[in-house]
């Protein structure tokens, strides 16, 4: 019998790398996104990387995230995974990553993980909420975490639209031209329109997502809310598999990646769902 050929698993372990997962929440007004980019463009990944650097003790950090968010969304609910031989407890990394990062990032948990544990690719569903600020005027707090629309909103009409997104589609109309995604299909397991006050919130909930996928429902949604086009309007516009059909993508200040589900196995910590101005929210 030949001898078996030794797992990354095992060589990990027995190099002495350590896999931690990280719980991270960020207001991406600053940012040019979550992803490294060149040279002096501002990222949510380069932020993240230099401030655990400096809590190991320079030693370089390269992280992985569940979803690379676009410039200026925002998360509550984005996880990380790093690999690193620094021994550090876990409080370390927590407040040593805290003390180092901008005021408009936080680390909120760490977890050392088995080595198969992959942030983005062990992630079953991701959870997305796209806030919207209703009123005529223009709100001068959190100008840059909700979306303002001027016009009244029937939520009645927005939530019967939203019916046609729901289930397994090809989602090629809401589709970003630059989105990388091998396929268009992905599997919408909820979409939701809470009424909280003068916000609407759209929480979608879904296997996958596509560049823009939310903005273009919120985009969709709020045209018909408006009263602009028919509750029709939203299948016809998924339906036709053609992205200029959809019209005007939302603005990028209301969305927030709020949570990614992993196998239970891997037990990872849960907090609120936020965005924190909303944490009174049902689940």
């Amino acid at each position: 019998m030949s001898e078996a050929v030794p797992s990354a698993a095992a060589d990990e372990a027995a190099a002495g790398i350590s896999r931690i997962a990280l719980g991270v929440e960020y207001k991406g007004t600053r940012y040019r996104g979550f992803q490294r980019q060149r040279a002096g463009v501002p990222t949510i990944q380069e932020s993240l990387e230099k401030a655990l650097s400096k809590v190991a003790g320079g030693a370089p950090v390269t992280l992985s995230c569940a979803g690379r968010t676009d410039a200026l969304v925002h998360a509550s609910g984005q996880v990380v995974h790093f690999d690193t031989r620094v021994p550090r407890s876990l409080h370390a990394w927590i407040m040593g990553a805290n003390l180092n990062l901008p005021p408009d990032i936080s680390v909120t948990w760490a977890k050392v993980m088995p080595p198969e544990f992959d942030a983005r690719f062990s992630a079953m569903a991701r959870r997305y909420r796209y806030v919207i600020y209703n009123d005529p005027i223009r709100p001068a707090h959190m100008a840059e975490e909700v979306t303002w629309n001027h016009r009244p909103l029937d939520a009645q009409r927005m939530r019967a639209a939203a019916e046609a997104f729901i289930g397994t589609h090809d989602f090629s109309a809401f589709r970003a031209r630059q989105c990388q995604a091998k396929s268009p299909i992905k599997t919408v397991h909820h979409l939701r329109l809470i009424e909280h006050g003068r916000f609407l919130v759209l929480d979608i909930r879904a296997n996958a997502f596509l560049h823009h996928m939310v903005r273009n429902f919120a985009g969709v949604l709020m045209t018909i809310g408006a009263g602009e086009r028919p509750v029709e309007w939203a299948a016809e516009v998924l339906e036709s598999r053609v992205r200029r059909t959809g019209g005007v993508t939302a603005h990028p200040y209301g969305l927030y990646l709020v949570q990614v589900e992993y196998p239970e196995r891997f037990d990872l910590p849960r907090r609120y769902l936020g965005p924190h101005f909303l944490s009174g929210l049902p689940d």
